[in-house]
């Protein structure tokens, strides 16, 4: 696959909440890295990000944008609540190797009701 059509496919899987799939288009030494939070290393590791996420909120990508220029993928999404955010993806050989996102962290917790940090 394509970098954008890996993106497709993540949105497709992110929505369905799809953590086991989600993680399979990522490489085994991949990278997730949102930058509210801290870089997430390897296939398994990610997968389990996945399922925290999930299992604490409900959460919808809509697509605004994809664009594509060589071996990357960048995403502008927002989400039904007004949440946006975007993500770059560097895929080699038909799998993530790094991902990095930018969204407004404190915005998304006070959406889902979920705890703020005090630290």
């Amino acid at each position: 696959m394509k970098p954008k059509e890996i993106v497709q496919e993540f949105v497709r899987l992110f929505n369905d909440a799809d953590a086991i799939g989600l993680s399979e288009l990522y490489a085994e030494d991949a990278v997730n890295h949102q930058v509210a939070n801290d870089p997430v290393i390897g296939r398994d590791s990610i997968k389990e990000m996945f399922e925290n996420e999930f299992a604490n909120a409900d959460m919808v990508c809509i697509v605004e944008n994809i664009f594509e220029d060589g071996d990357w993928a960048i995403l502008e999404w927002k989400d039904p609540l007004g949440l946006r955010g975007c993500g770059f993806f560097h895929a080699l050989d038909g799998k993530i190797q790094l991902q990095r996102g930018y969204w407004d962290k404190l915005s998304f917790l006070r959406m889902h009701n979920l705890p703020i940090p005090t630290e």
